[in-house]
């Protein structure tokens, strides 16, 4: 089988190169030609040597995933799902915004840690993606992008590892994908710009302070254990003490001077004024100094059998008070794509019971013609 260079970063992408007898700089132009120009076939890398254009296919490829569907909401969110075989599919959401285009990447096909209010948790867990797996989602949105928008420019400005999966579950084939991401000769982002959240896989996190520090969210969503070791199941490993120490280590290499917490306000769960203070002491006081931090409140999106609802406006907005004048900067997110299920924990498509699965996506490949879906709706989300 040949290899496929969406799986390589730019030092990996060098060594295939180095075992085909060519220099260095061949993996730098081949590397440009497949992120920065998005092309797929060699034929189209005019500057290659013609003997290099003629060895490349029968050694390598570069494959881009299935389209199964592409959804366009009212207000310019755009989610794929893309096929990954044997019954499987993840989602990606392009989110616009005015100063910045985000893109919301999954790192596997479905999930395991089980958070309650998660609907991909729910759908169950079948595997990681491969470093080209989760490329190929920003590779396909960012070229789709710049022919949809007629822009020369890059269209995708910032990156979050936020859709399905949990990704320090996938760390060795993330981190590759990151190091593309974050390379001049790829998509040249920033690591301010590039995020990802966790729902607190410490060791990971203490790994990735020294492989690739990027921006850092943390799916918090309880101020204490007993409350988080009902929503979060990975809280009963790593509980919340551990977590918050590991966002300490984190910071002196992190790109920004704090870390987001993600906080999904849930009716009658963690929603009241007593949940607020108990947040507020935690982050400001926790190790003797705090975690520097930003508190992002997140609406719940209700999905069939949470047994779940979303805490009413006005809570979320005194719960956000609290935090706000006991000094801690709070922001609640307006959801973008909830009218085409692109929100925030509601990623789980049209996969959610794995054992059905491959019936679904195959009745879905005799239709895969894009039908934009017009909704009216004016929600929006800004970035972590």
């Amino acid at each position: 089988m040949t290899a496929n260079l969406l799986d390589l970063d730019l030092e990996g992408l060098a060594a295939f190169c180095e075992q085909l007898g060519e220099k260095r700089f061949r993996a730098v132009q081949l590397f440009r030609w497949i992120h920065q120009k998005g092309a797929s076939r060699f034929d189209e890398m005019t500057d290659l040597a013609k003997s290099l254009r003629e060895k490349l296919p029968s050694v390598c490829h570069i494959s881009d995933l299935p389209v199964l569907s592409r959804q366009d909401s009212a207000d310019g969110t755009i989610k794929w799902l893309f096929d990954v075989g044997d019954g499987n599919a993840v989602e990606t959401v392009f989110i616009p915004e005015d100063d910045r285009g985000t893109l919301c990447i999954s790192s596997q096909a479905g999930c395991a840690v089980g958070c309650r209010f998660c609907s991909t948790g729910h759908q169950g867990f079948s595997r990681n993606l491969t470093t080209g797996e989760i490329l190929a989602q920003l590779w396909h949105a960012e070229h789709f992008l710049r022919k949809h928008l007629k822009s020369a420019d890059r269209v995708i400005t910032n990156v979050v590892m936020m859709g399905m999966g949990e990704p320090l579950q996938n760390y060795s084939a993330l981190v590759p994908a990151l190091r593309v991401m974050l390379d001049d000769h790829g998509y040249g982002l920033s690591r301010r710009r590039v995020t990802v959240s966790t729902s607190g896989v410490v060791p990971m996190i203490d790994r990735l302070a020294q492989d690739v520090p990027v921006a850092l969210a943390v799916s918090l969503h309880a101020p204490n254990d007993a409350l988080r070791d009902s929503l979060v199941p990975l809280n009963r490993k790593y509980p919340i003490a551990e977590l918050l120490d590991a966002c300490l280590r984190y910071l002196p290499a992190a790109p920004r001077d704090f870390i987001t917490f993600e906080y999904c306000m849930l009716e009658g769960v963690n929603d009241q004024p007593e949940h607020a203070q108990q947040l507020l002491k935690l982050v400001k006081t926790h190790g003797g100094r705090g975690v520097p931090c930003k508190i992002n409140l997140i609406p719940f999106n209700p999905f069939p059998d949470s047994g779940l609802k979303c805490s009413p406006r006005a809570v979320v907005l005194r719960f956000g008070q609290i935090l706000n004048e006991g000094g801690v900067v709070t922001t609640v997110r307006k959801t973008r794509g909830d009218d085409i299920d692109a929100a925030c924990g509601q990623l789980a498509g049209d996969v959610l019971d794995r054992t059905d699965a491959a019936r679904r996506l195959a009745e879905r490949r005799q239709d895969a013609a894009v039908q934009p879906i017009r909704f009216v709706h004016t929600a929006k989300d800004p970035q972590v």
